[in-house]
């Protein structure tokens, strides 16, 4: 009796051996993925700290500044000064000019008064003489938009030169890697802005040039 009670539970403990066998493979299978894919994701992680690190290091490793064009060519004092300066030049046109509208529009008044009490002959020849001095004026408001647009380009054009010296000033006393000339735009860092310090290098330009006697 006492052989049959051992042999039965020599079975039932080897039974028990088989299942937990399984269940214990099952567990070292899943450990084992669980590690393979944490190492997965190690190493995405790892990856992608290297890649930011390494655009960090870049970033401040290259310095970069940006130049608003448009407000130097608004703000600064060569500009103000080229600014009143083709203002003067300008001024007798611009008054030639005034005179001539306001010629236009006395002609065109006196004809639509007098419309009535004169001929039709009479009122054909005063309409040809008004488009005549209509034509007139356009001409001479289009020639003057022309001659005023060249005159700002020039000015304009010795200012960016001065701009860009200015610009290559800067960039070598502080180490500057890349410089953009941009217009307006919705949003720049204050920290990459430059453009006052532009405006600055202007003035002390400015405050070096010799005053011109004034007659």
């Amino acid at each position: 009796m006492r052989s049959i009670a051992v042999m039965i539970y020599s079975d039932s403990n080897s039974s028990w051996d088989n299942s937990s066998e399984v269940r214990l493979s099952d567990q070292i299978s899943n450990y084992i993925y669980s590690i393979q894919r944490g190492s997965r994701w190690f190493l995405y992680l790892t990856c992608v700290f290297l890649l930011l690190s390494c655009a960090i290091a870049l970033a401040k490793e290259v310095k970069i500044g940006v130049v608003n064009t448009e407000k130097i060519l608004r703000e600064s004092a060569p500009a103000i000064k080229a600014q009143k300066k083709i203002e003067k030049e300008f001024l007798t046109r611009d008054e030639q000019l005034k005179k001539v509208a306001a010629q236009v529009r006395e002609y065109q008044e006196q004809l639509e008064r007098s419309s009535k009490g004169i001929s039709e002959e009479e009122r054909r020849v005063k309409e040809r003489e008004l488009a005549s001095l209509t034509r007139q004026y356009q001409r001479t408001q289009q020639q003057m938009r022309e001659d005023l647009n060249a005159r700002q380009n020039e000015e304009y054009g010795l200012i960016l030169e001065r701009v860009n010296s200015a610009i290559r000033i800067i960039a070598e006393k502080e180490g500057y890697d890349l410089i953009l000339q941009l217009q307006d735009s919705v949003y720049r860092s204050q920290r990459i802005d430059i453009t006052n310090q532009v405006i600055e290098v202007l003035v002390e330009q400015d405050a070096t040039l010799p005053t011109q006697s004034t007659k």
